[in-house]
């Protein structure tokens, strides 16, 4: 060990003296291989090497920063959904960006008969990479075969949870074969919980926008006792009549009733003549057949077509003042008429303030079915703002993803929808949509338009809707 201590302090003395000797020099490429240490053996364990920032490993990039990178420049992602015409020119624009930076060629293929199309693709064993589904029920069917891509593989899901409410990733895990899966990201959404009114004529007559329940049902009585008619509703929709009606069912479901029990009812596991879906109905009662709620009365509900419904509104006076619909329905009002000017919203309000705020949508959820770098990366661009930033400019899309700006709105009625989405506590979807055709879009819809005509009783109608349920 002395003479081994010996030699080590030589060459240490050589070492320095040779530094101070030589003229400064450029310090070496870090890509250089450093030199072997001299083979040594000795008797006491080594002391452990310095950690040194340059001996980590580098951080592995996504599939995103890959594809921004170049790397993925020449390949092509198939697409499909249901964007046709008008939508399907905004989305495609939408992507253009993308497209251009990466290389990358997103092929979408869009049909009006998508769910029939996507069903042979993925049962015949050749699914397009992506696919868009407007309704998450679909995609759970394919999830429960495990024929959809876990995104938790290579999504990063802290960055996730920053990017959007909890809801929407609550909604996009489901149920596969071995175990909860990610099973999509959210892209165009809309939002369903809004009361219209005839701003002009509003503000004229002195009325104020409510907050509250509360404020509400005051604003509903304050019209009356003004000799006009609150409320402006019709369901009749041809083969859809009633859809309308469950619309409202499921607004005060998620202001009355836990997040849970939603979820639950939604999957036909809280049963429609529970205490907790009775209560809903109920309160939805109240409110339309209180005698002089509602224009032309209850039977006049069950009548009058929903896009019909709101044209008393625009009157001179107004027949009606307060309209429960999502922001589509202003594609039903005079065309002469101005948002801000002639008509505006507002939040349809909490009813129990235990539940928070809570916003009824429908829209958009991607999912991944090929698994390759190019696809993950087009599944990863979906979950940012930047991917429906050209739509939501162009107009009829409104962005989930806390990163959009509402700067990027060119409207008061996309921008004031996607506040109240993004501010909302918790948000769900469309429940008549998540339920089986059966009861989603056939009994329910059936029996609550039976009950609203006084043609059955509301026992009756809840006990008729489960016993349509799939067994």
């Amino acid at each position: 060990m002395k003479r081994f201590t010996m030699y080590l302090s030589i060459l240490v003395v050589l070492g320095m003296v040779l530094a101070a000797c030589a003229p400064a020099a450029t310090p070496a490429p870090a890509a250089e291989p450093a030199m072997p240490e001299p083979t040594m053996a000795p008797a006491e364990p080594a002391m452990p090497e310095p950690t040194m920032a340059a001996a980590e490993p580098a951080m592995a990039t996504s599939a995103l920063e890959d594809a921004f990178a170049g790397k993925m420049k020449g390949t092509v992602v198939t697409m499909a959904g249901p964007f046709t015409d008008n939508d399907a020119v905004k989305f495609d624009d939408s992507v253009k960006s993308f497209e251009e930076k990466t290389g990358i060629d997103i092929q979408y293929s869009g049909s009006k008969e998508f769910e029939a199309s996507i069903a042979i693709a993925i049962e015949g064993g050749n699914p397009p990479d992506v696919v868009d589904f407007p309704q998450p029920g679909l995609l759970n069917t394919f999830v429960q075969k495990g024929k959809v891509v876990d995104l938790n593989k290579f999504l990063d899901l802290e960055k996730l949870k920053a990017n959007y409410n909890q809801s929407w990733l609550d909604m996009a895990t489901m149920e596969a074969p071995d175990g909860p899966i990610m099973a999509g990201v959210w892209g165009r959404v809309n939002g369903k919980s809004l009361v219209w009114y005839p701003k002009a004529e509003f503000d004229k007559a002195g009325y104020v926008v409510p907050t509250t329940w509360e404020e509400l049902q005051a604003l509903t009585a304050q019209i009356k006792a003004d000799g006009d008619t609150p409320w402006c509703v019709g369901v009749e929709s041809g083969a859809a009549t009633g859809w309308a009606a469950t619309d409202w069912m499921e607004e005060i479901m998620l202001r009355t009733t836990s997040l849970e029990n939603y979820d639950k009812w939604v999957k036909g596991e809280l049963k429609f003549d529970s205490p907790e879906v009775k209560h809903a109905a109920e309160v939805m009662s109240e409110l339309w057949f209180t005698e002089g709620n509602v224009y032309g009365g209850r039977k006049a509900i069950v009548t009058t077509a929903f896009g019909d419904s709101p044209k008393p509104m625009f009157e001179n006076p107004p027949k009606c003042w307060l309209h429960k619909q999502g922001n589509f329905i202003t594609s039903f009002f005079p065309e002469d008429k101005k948002a801000g000017v002639d008509y505006d919203f507002f939040y349809f309000p909490g009813i129990d303030a235990a539940y928070g705020k809570p916003v009824l949508v429908a829209g958009d959820i991607y999912a991944l079915f090929n698994d390759r770098p190019e696809s993950r990366a087009v599944i990863e661009y979906f979950s940012t703002g930047a991917s429906v930033e050209g739509w939501v400019k162009a107009g009829g899309a409104i962005s989930p993803h806390k990163d959009s700006s509402l700067d990027w709105y060119t409207n008061d009625v996309d921008k004031g929808v996607a506040k109240i989405i993004l501010d909302a506590s918790s948000v769900r979807f469309d429940g008549s949509d998540l339920m089986p055709g059966a009861v989603g879009s056939g009994s329910f819809w059936k029996q609550m338009t039976s009950y609203i005509s006084g043609s059955i009783d509301l026992d009756t109608a809840l006990k008729d809707i489960d016993a349509a349920w799939p067994k």
